[in-house]
């Protein structure tokens, strides 16, 4: 049992069968099942479950009405979705206001309808007499929201203050703990080596720059794999440099067996 099980979407004359696609799938994305259509558009529901995958289960208990009141029986509490302001003097809460505020009666068991209506005219006002209170979704001046949109919106908050998040996402497999002091201090000195070997600290001043890369790696806060890892990046310039300062040693040239001046080796 969830407490969304207790949760209702309802939709007033809905027009096209890819927004009750997509409302099926928002509702198998955040846990709710009870969809209600009160004298839908055709739709072949085969279609709907082809647009919105797996979720069968959510199809083949959507519900159809004749009448908003039949939909809306043994619903305790209704909240209309409105687009725009109205004269009347409803309460108007916004979507994480709306879950706040009916997450008690889906605790006690009471059902909650979320009302929405057409996707060209919204809910009329006959419709929303029927709902204790509005909700109106914070946007810019350009305030129609896709239908679909505006239940996935609704779902989540209510999804998220019910607590309701059922999937699990594994621990990366080479999550690693937090490095040690020592590693730290290794991973300093062998940039600072690094550093010293590659002459950067030619016209800086070293300690202020290793202050600033100790604080830019504590913020970035690594963990002792990524400090290993960085550290390694430090070693590696350090005997890159030493191949090639050996190599630039030895040069292209070798010793004549005389003891004289060098000859080209090529």
């Amino acid at each position: 049992m969830s407490l969304l099980d207790h949760l209702s979407v309802v939709f007033l004359y809905p027009q096209d069968p890819v927004n009750i696609a997509a409302t099926v799938r928002a509702m198998k994305n955040m846990g709710v099942h009870d969809l209600r259509l009160v004298r839908p558009c055709p739709y072949d529901p085969f279609r709907i479950e082809g647009v919105a995958h797996d979720t069968r289960d959510i199809v083949e208990r959507i519900r159809h009405f004749d009448t908003l009141d039949e939909a809306l029986a043994d619903c305790g509490r209704v909240v209309g979705f409105a687009g725009k302001r109205r004269s009347a003097k409803w309460e108007r809460l916004g979507p994480r206001a709306v879950a706040e505020r009916h997450l008690p009666d889906l605790e006690a068991g009471h059902r909650v309808a979320l009302l929405f209506g057409q996707e060209d005219h919204g809910l009329p006002n006959e419709a929303l007499d029927r709902a204790q209170v509005l909700c109106l979704i914070p946007t810019t001046e350009h305030s129609s929201l896709n239908l679909a949109q505006a239940v996935l919106v609704a779902l989540y908050e209510f999804h998220v203050a019910a607590g309701d998040a059922t999937r699990k996402v594994e621990a990366h497999r080479h999550q690693s703990g937090p490095a040690t002091h020592e590693e730290w201090e290794r991973l300093f000195a062998d940039t600072q080596a690094a550093l010293d070997a590659i002459a950067f600290f030619r016209t800086r001043n070293p300690e202020l720059v290793m202050r600033s890369i100790r604080s830019l790696a504590f913020r970035a806060k690594p963990d002792e794999r990524e400090v290993t890892m960085l550290r390694a990046v430090a070693i590696e310039v350090l005997r890159t440099i030493d191949r090639l300062t050996r190599g630039l040693a030895k040069g292209p040239w070798r010793r004549r067996d005389d003891g004289g001046a060098p000859e080209d080796a090529g």
